[in-house]
């Protein structure tokens, strides 16, 4: 019997036209979408499905990225599909704890609205992102703790992926640094800030005044939180737990390890695109993994489970 996990990924896998079959065949996905546009006062569906330049911003990406996961996440359920555990990539993590039953969907999408506005509004100018290609991560912590300026790791994504976060200066001081150690690249990110740095604190900080008028109610599922790598099973450090995450690193990695140590042996991804699967596979090639983008992908994923 497989023991199941079920991933969500984080902003950056968005695309136009995501969740738009599973809108248009299951009245189930479509009355999520309906409720994420009542809740929010947007057009989800308009935002999710067409061409638009809202999409990439950050404030409009996240509420589409936790719509769509959430919409496929209950046909999931719908078609008898429980795990015994649940993780996100960052954002990912709002859709992560809907599924272990302690969010409701309407509290995570007013939340997740929150947290984009408030996450693009701190954006300071001279923050960058950078991906560190083949370097392990205890190397790099070693490399930047020697760097002058803020800059740290923001994903500790799979092995020989990691991202780093800060000043753009700093990182650009880091980079020669991190070559010499043995970095393959450092790839500067086409992104809007130095997101999961403590240049973001003060977000984090906005997002635990939303987070005290949510209610988080008892698991029936556990989760693997973020900024601790470790199961969450009860209610009481969740917002904490959340309000943090936005200037902290993501320890996805040690999130999937911990996961495999404890028997998971099948990670369901559910949502857009395909980055998470390429990370488990990366840290656990002999696991299997299952994506769940498309609605053909459902029937696929039914009959491997």
């Amino acid at each position: 019997m497989s023991k199941i996990a079920f991933v969500f990924p984080g902003q950056g896998a968005q695309y136009p036209g995501m969740g738009k079959d599973f809108y248009e065949n299951s009245e189930t996905a479509k009355a999520v979408f309906h409720q994420a546009s009542e809740v929010t006062g947007l057009d989800i569906p308009a935002l999710c499905f067409e061409e638009n330049e809202n999409l990439n911003q950050t404030k409009y990406t996240q509420i589409a990225m936790v719509t769509t996961e959430v919409a496929i996440l209950k046909v999931l359920e719908e078609n008898g599909l429980k795990p015994e555990v649940t993780a996100g990539l960052s954002l990912g993590e709002y859709s992560a704890i809907v599924a272990s039953g302690a969010m409701k969907a309407e509290d995570a999408f007013q939340t997740v609205l929150h947290r984009g506005a408030f996450m693009q509004e701190a954006v300071p100018e001279g923050g960058a992102m950078a991906a560190v290609l083949g370097l392990e991560y205890p190397v790099i912590e070693e490399v930047l703790s020697k760097v002058d300026g803020v800059v740290s790791i923001a994903n500790y994504n799979c092995p020989g992926q990691i991202v780093i976060t800060g000043w753009a200066d700093a990182i650009e001081k880091a980079t020669q640094p991190l070559k010499d150690a043995g970095a393959r690249r450092v790839l500067p990110l086409k992104v809007s800030g130095p997101f999961h740095s403590q240049l973001l604190t003060g977000a984090g900080e906005k997002l635990g005044e939303v987070l005290k008028n949510v209610e988080i109610s008892e698991f029936s599922i556990p989760y693997v939180a973020n900024l601790t790598a470790d199961y969450v099973k009860e209610a009481a450090p969740v917002k904490e737990l959340l309000m943090k995450q936005v200037s902290s690193p993501v320890r996805f990695q040690q999130s999937v390890e911990r996961m495999v140590a404890d028997g998971v042996d099948t990670f369901i991804e559910i949502g857009p695109g395909k980055t998470i699967a390429g990370f488990v596979r990366k840290i656990s090639p002999e696991s299997k993994v299952i994506n769940v983008d498309k609605w053909e992908d459902l029937a696929k994923c039914l009959e491997e489970i």
